[in-house]
């Protein structure tokens, strides 16, 4: 605000409200400022208040009559700056010119047009019901169970119901597996709705008990997800900071209550639909309204009641603030002062809950957009997912660099010179093609193994016992007595067939049976053939010298086993191969004949490798269950007829390790493959390229 306008200052709105605050902990006094417009508070200080008592006025005329009737120390900057804080939040009558933008705004599409929407997606508010009336009469009624004798029944009733569930917490748990169903998942969103809706009461009615007003109760849609919302912003207006925390944190009360009640319900009911309901109700009190609630890194109610606990209204705007000025100050070396007075603890304090929170969102909002992406549609999310990466991460920084550019005269040579040096070295860390291996999971395991099954339903008669084995020894035999009673009755039938052919010879009567007699000896004697093959695999001997290992405990001589019991393994660990499963953009990168480096999984140590054999197709099926995630593997796959499928494309790169490893079977870890240079610019974009190829079957 410039000389000239700041002459006369313009005269304040006629319907503003001004409350007395609760002193600050510095114990001066404070003010609130309500706008009965917008319903919004603005807290206020000493200095800030005096300023109001000689409002309008001319700027200097209003500092030097403080500054001389007070022991505050004020010049006309700082009474300018309090009134474009005022005139910014519409507080102060607008002049002709204010008018006419006010009318623009006012006759703008508003939520019609696309604008709108891209710019409040994040965080819109759908007022429903005005609960004033109804809450002055229910509150009577709900007052009992918010006094101490309730609060007490409650607790002992959640810590019995707690206590209870311990003693039965398996089958505790086994119903929370049930919300995964298509029945338990709607279960779960009926019972989110309920605990939400007596979160929002237990606001209303606590505010109402301190005689705030709720000026409205609805649904707002943060990111486009609903939640409801209770408006008590007038709650602002209250002095005691006790009052305050009571009404921030009355909605996880009562949550935590109703799932506690739950809990208890759940342990006393029978098996039934009820008791699930309460296991919904409990589940959903528990952990989300301690997960997402709780949290003080969004403005839910863990974040009004770290404002309350620490008497620091504003907090993520004012830490923000405290954030990049320290950012000014470490990076580019402005003499850039905190907007407030701060300690150096709680500066430290401050910066660190700023850049948290920063992170914390962007996870957060980046999260929901993957959810509707999976549970929706995905040109939603996608569309989100962008939208977000431009909000909170391409915006902040686009505007904090043009703060950079206009005030770039005031950074020292030297450090304009290390700053110049530091982007030099990104551009060049990100644009030059570096040596960059390929990183992939693999499995090493014996290039030669010999699994052992059972050949058929038999009897073990004989099992070599774990340790080297040479080449033709038996490992295991069995016995099949259905098997010799089938070689006994076919022997028995060929002979007596031989006997009747015989017979038919010398008889001249018998020619016209000799044919069909033939057909059935013919028959019987494949027969003892196929039996002869069917016993020679009653003995199973190993393919190669090697070590026995991985012997089922269960099996001895004596036990049944049928074709899907592996018996053991016979390996040669003279000589490992390693499987890799290379991503399709990345295995354009790599020969046959390429050096590589296997490290075991939880292990330092690597063993030197050598590409042998790259498939010339995708792999359709993964091989290794070791490495699929629905077994703690890194590959993310989905169900196949068989085995399990991986979700992107993966190429499989066989691998000879050098020397053998020290393990029984087979290992899992990663290969670090020598690969061509690639610039991680290019690596990103062609990263980027994959994934909307991938997705992009609508």
């Amino acid at each position: 605000m410039n000389s000239a306008a700041a002459a006369t200052l313009p005269p304040l709105r006629e319907d503003l409200r001004l409350h007395e605050a609760a002193p600050g902990k510095d114990g001066a006094p404070a003010w609130s400022i309500q706008d009965p417009v917008t319903n919004r508070f603005f807290r206020i200080g000493w200095l800030e208040f005096e300023c109001l008592l000689r409002w309008p006025g001319n700027p200097e005329k209003i500092a030097q009559d403080i500054a001389a009737t007070t022991p505050l120390a004020v010049d006309k900057e700082l009474v300018e700056d309090f009134a474009r804080f005022l005139a910014h939040h519409h507080l102060v009558r607008p002049s002709p010119e204010g008018v006419d933008r006010l009318a623009a705004q006012a006759s703008a599409p508003g939520w019609r047009h696309w604008r709108w929407w891209l710019h409040h997606y994040l965080f819109v508010r759908i007022p429903l019901v005005r609960p004033d009336r109804w809450l002055a009469r229910l509150l009577p009624l709900v007052r009992p169970l918010c006094s101490a004798p309730g609060l007490l029944a409650i607790a002992l009733a959640s810590l019995l119901g707690i206590v209870l569930v311990a003693r039965q917490w398996d089958a505790f748990t086994h119903g929370v597996m049930d919300i995964l169903t298509p029945s338990g998942i709607l279960g779960f969103l009926l019972a989110l709705v309920i605990s939400k809706t007596f979160h929002e009461l237990g606001h209303a009615f606590v505010s109402t008990h301190y005689g705030v007003r709720v000026a409205h109760m609805g649904v707002a849609f943060v990111v486009l997800w609903p939640m409801l919302y209770t408006d008590t912003s007038e709650s602002w207006r209250l002095r005691s900071p006790r009052q305050r925390l009571a009404i921030s944190s009355a909605g996880i009360a009562v949550e935590m209550a109703l799932a506690g009640l739950s809990t208890l319900a759940w342990a006393l009911l029978s098996d039934g639909p009820l008791r699930q309901a309460m296991l919904y109700l409990a589940t959903t009190g528990w952990v989300l309204s301690l997960a997402l609630n709780a949290s003080p890194f969004m403005r839910f109610d863990g974040y009004f009641i770290a404002s309350d606990l620490l008497d620091f209204p504003n907090l993520h705007e004012r830490s923000g603030a405290v954030a990049r000025a320290w950012l000014r100050r470490t990076l580019l070396g402005w003499n850039e002062p905190d907007p407030e007075p701060v300690t150096p603890r709680q500066r430290r304090a401050l910066v660190g809950f700023a850049l948290f929170t920063w992170l914390y969102r962007l996870v957060v909002f980046v999260g929901i957009a993957i959810a509707v992406y999976l549970m929706f549609f995905k040109v939603l999310g996608i569309f989100l997912f962008a939208v977000e990466v431009i909000w909170f991460i391409v915006r902040p920084f686009w505007s904090e660099i043009a703060v950079w550019r206009k005030r770039w005269s005031e950074v020292l040579p030297g450090r304009r010179l290390l700053l110049w040096g530091f982007l030099l070295a990104c551009a060049v860390v990100v644009a030059v093609p570096w040596a960059l291996d390929v990183e992939a999971p693999a499995v090493a395991h014996p290039e030669r193994q010999q699994a052992v099954y059972g050949p058929f339903a038999a009897r073990v008669t004989a099992l070599h016992a774990a340790g080297g084995v040479a080449a033709g020894s038996p490992l295991v035999q069995f016995e099949a007595p259905d098997l010799q009673a089938r070689e006994r009755r076919t022997d028995a039938s060929v002979r007596a067939l031989r006997r009747h052919l015989g017979g038919l010879v010398a008889d001249e009567r018998g020619m016209d049976q000799q044919q069909a007699a033939t057909e059935r000896l013919r028959e019987q004697l494949a027969e003892a053939r196929s039996i002869v093959e069917e016993t020679g695999r009653l003995q199973i001997t190993a393919e190669f010298d090697g070590q026995w290992v991985d012997l089922d405990p269960t099996v001895h001589p004596g036990t049944w086993v049928g074709t899907k019991n592996q018996l053991g393994v016979l390996i040669d660990p003279s000589r490992w191969v390693v499987d890799a499963y290379v991503e399709q953009r990345q295995v354009d990168r790599i020969h046959v004949g390429a050096s590589a480096r296997f490290r075991p999984h939880r292990q330092w140590s690597a063993v030197d490798a050598q590409v042998i054999g790259i498939d010339p197709a995708r792999s359709s099926k993964l091989a290794h269950a070791m490495l699929d995630a629905r077994h703690g593997g890194p590959i993310a796959t989905q169900p196949g007829e068989r085995l399990a499928v991986p979700v992107e494309s993966l190429y499989r790169v066989r691998l000879a390790l050098a020397e053998p490893l020290a393990a029984s079977r087979e290992m899992r870890g990663s290969v670090s493959i020598e690969a061509q240079r690639q610039s991680p610019a290019w690596q990103f974009l062609q990263r980027v390229a994959a994934v909307v190829v991938r997705e992009s079957g609508f």
